[in-house]
């Protein structure tokens, strides 16, 4: 009686891959670190990848994300608090972010790759959990801003590279470590920050380091729970852009009035908090001096636009492995869709965008580390960066859309992670400047420091080692220079994914198997790249090599 409601078993149906190291079975992270001798890294990577690739942290980084933060503005006796609370989920993640250095490598010393490994920590656990990545990213971001006002800079410097977690809504006073976040958009304006209209009034003597009342309004407000905020205002005398750093909690130890109005119902990184929020006479101090404010907060943003780069590589790389490791299992039309020809092409686009993207974040972390010392590295970060984030934010969000598809059915279900990586993809490509923005921030390098640009269509050439292809592709990039300014804004788009291509192809010829740059070359400067993955014809380009490299068999 009972067998005659087993109306079907389970079969040909498979998770959603856990239970790897994240770490080493990357081949483009395990051997940069390794071509570079930094064997304190290899460690330190190993043990966090597999941390990470346990089925654990792959429940975790679903609950914060199913979990949503609840904004609590008043306590029970209906005092005003404007507390946000997260799941435990999320102060897993976070603490993660503090302990494995993520934030305070780079700063702790001047070991040669730092800021190399923190670009491959951000890569590895933005694939499990995107949405703490905000604040670390903030954080991050504002201690170069922060170093440069050294009474400020004094006070919390101990609590930015503390390794420790410390979750406590408590003045900065009494706390083990900080976080950092920013408010720069304003419902008028969006990202023309010159448009803000929130003021700034001092409280006694003006001038850097020194007091004033902020009041106004954010439209987005990231992560409200941090214990400050590097903020945009204009000064009511003289009525210049200056920036601020604005605890959440006054000297005296009162909270600071700065009102939560709502959080914001996001399509993704539902895990972090964004907020609208309002400024009652808050207390704030002024750093960098009064009308430099858009250059101050802009230092930042060029750390957190190269954070966004990480974060879309880490998505990218997580749903390519996801494809790979999927179709491996699943079978259809009498054999596994991994063995399909037509289904081998759309992985070995995926793999060469993984990779692709993977050398030029390493690059550019080379770049950060450097900082602006040499002419080069300067180049790198002033003029690609932008480029880079154009790019490669924007094809996050189209290879996630296609690797849910290898899915069917089961990758348009919220239950795993599929339908998260899509739906996260799209904020690193709006956050920090849209793609219209970063390409007029291209244009405006190549107006403004010309020599910068001439550097690296000279690297570049060289980098090329006299590949026909690549020639090719910089000489038609040249003559796009060479319009004017009115058809070069119109064109900028052309010529920043012109300029990434190429840059993508150089690397990946200079640091990857010839299995790999050859399929790139071939694929995305021979052919004209189709608006789909996988549609190509080529008898030349090594299948097997490819995925193999990109995700071993485990």
């Amino acid at each position: 009686m009972g067998n005659q409601w087993k109306t079907h078993h389970v079969s040909n149906q498979f998770s959603e891959l856990t239970g790897y190291n994240l770490f080493t079975t990357d081949a483009v992270l395990t051997n940069y670190f390794k071509r570079h001798n930094a064997n304190w890294a290899m460690t330190e990577l190993t043990t966090f990848g597999e941390e990470l690739g346990t089925p654990e942290a792959f429940q975790n980084g679903q609950l914060a994300n199913e979990y949503t933060p609840v904004f609590k503005p008043f306590d029970n006796r209906g005092n005003r608090i404007d507390v946000v609370n997260f799941h435990p989920s999320w102060h897993l993640f976070s603490s993660w972010c503090k302990s494995s250095g993520l934030i305070a490598r780079p700063f702790e010393d001047s070991t040669p790759f730092r800021w190399s490994y923190t670009a491959a920590n951000f890569i590895l656990q933005s694939q499990v959990e995107a949405g703490s990545m905000c604040p670390a990213t903030m954080t991050l971001a504002s201690i170069p801003v922060l170093q440069k006002e050294p009474d400020l800079w004094n006070q919390l410097k101990e609590k930015l590279v503390s390794r420790e977690y410390d979750q406590r809504d408590i003045p900065i006073t009494h706390k083990r470590s900080i976080w950092i976040g920013m408010g720069m958009t304003e419902k008028q304006g969006g990202s023309d920050v010159r448009s803000n209209m929130t003021t700034a009034t001092p409280i006694g003597e003006p001038g850097r380091g020194k007091a004033y009342a902020i009041t106004g309004h954010k439209w987005f407000f990231s992560a409200p729970m941090c214990d400050a905020h590097l903020v945009v205002a204009r000064t009511n005398d003289s009525d210049s852009i200056c920036c601020f750093f604005v605890p959440r909690w006054k000297p005296d130890g009162t909270k600071n009035p700065i009102e939560i109005q709502q959080l914001k119902n996001k399509l993704g990184n539902k895990s972090n908090a964004s907020s609208e929020v309002e400024f009652k006479a808050a207390y704030g101090i002024l750093i960098g001096e009064e009308g430099r404010g858009i250059p101050t907060i802009i230092e930042m943003a060029n750390y957190t636009r190269l954070c966004c780069i990480l974060g879309s590589t880490g998505i990218i790389r997580q749903a390519t492995v996801q494809a790979i490791a999927y179709t491996r299992k699943r079978k259809a039309f009498g054999n596994t869709l991994y063995n399909q020809p037509l289904m081998r092409n759309v992985l070995v686009d995926f793999a060469l965008e993984s990779e692709a993207a993977e050398v030029i974040c390493l690059k550019l972390a080379e770049a950060f580390e450097q900082g602006d010392d040499t002419h080069s590295a300067k180049a790198w970060k002033r003029f690609i960066t932008p480029a880079a984030k154009y790019w490669i934010c924007k094809r996050a969000e189209t290879l996630t859309a296609e690797a849910m598809e290898t899915f069917g059915g089961n990758g348009y279900v919220e239950d795993g992670i599929m339908a998260r990586l899509f739906r996260e993809a799209p904020v690193n490509s709006i956050w920090e400047g849209s793609g219209n923005v970063m390409c007029l921030d291209v244009l405006r390098v190549i107006n403004k420091e010309p020599e910068l640009v001439r550097l690296i269509l000279e690297e570049l050439t060289e980098m090329a080692a006299g590949d026909v292809t690549i020639l090719g592709v910089l000489s038609t990039l040249q003559t796009l220079l060479r319009h004017d300014s009115a058809i070069l804004e119109a064109s900028s788009r052309l010529l920043t994914e012109q300029l990434m291509l190429v840059v993508q192809a150089c690397l990946l010829k200079q640091q990857s198997p010839g299995c790999i740059s050859d399929a790139f070359i071939e694929l995305r400067l021979k052919q004209t790249p189709s608006l789909n993955y996988g549609a190509f014809q080529s008898t030349t380009i090594d299948h097997n090599a490819i995925l193999e490299r990109t995700f071993p068999f485990i």
